[in-house]
């Protein structure tokens, strides 16, 4: 059995909440998935997994500076193994900018980072209004008029695609 650990940075929960799916779906092929938050994964030995996957939010168009210290620090281990990196955005919700090769904040992680996954996934995130901070709400209000999306303050726009959650989880079930 291939022992794989899943490994995300998330602000609101929706990373979490697409690598609680992907977990789900690879137990079901038959995968130990160990899902941990990138602060619990920096104690844990890269080399007891045979696979790694990370999922990593945006926010304010910017993955947190703690992942590219993870990364940076485990650069030779995640180089060796089986592995796959998906990023979850709102921008990816637009046809045009939801594929590694055309979302931007994929792209700008390929630049950033030495690691290169051998599986790369995006995936659209969600805006919770009601959940924000008042800055929050506002910035991001702010954001999603510039860009032609949901302003409503009331409301709760999940744009993630599940079936392509699923896509992506078969993908990495085959590295093997």
């Amino acid at each position: 059995m291939l022992k794989s650990i899943m490994i995300y940075s998330t602000v609101d929960g929706q990373t979490l909440s697409i690598c609680n799916k992907l977990k789900l779906m690879l137990e079901e092929a038959g995968e130990q998935v160990t899902l941990v938050s990138l602060v619990e994964a920096k104690s844990l030995p890269l080399t007891d997994f045979d696979k790694v996957l990370i999922g990593a939010s945006i926010r304010y168009g910017k993955h947190r500076p703690e992942l590219y210290e993870f990364i940076q620090a485990n650069l030779s281990s995640l180089s060796s193994m089986k592995s796959a990196f998906f990023t979850v955005n709102v921008v990816a919700r637009k046809p045009l900018k939801n594929t590694p090769e055309t979302n931007p904040y994929m792209q700008k992680f390929l630049q950033l980072s030495q690691w290169h996954p051998k599986l790369l996934g995006v995936f659209a995130g969600k805006i919770d209004y009601p959940k924000y901070s008042t800055m929050d709400r506002v910035m991001i209000r702010f954001i999603m008029w510039m860009t032609k999306g949901p302003t409503d303050i009331t409301g709760t726009y999940e744009f993630t695609d599940w079936h392509k959650v699923d896509e992506f989880a078969n993908e990495f079930s085959q590295l093997k």
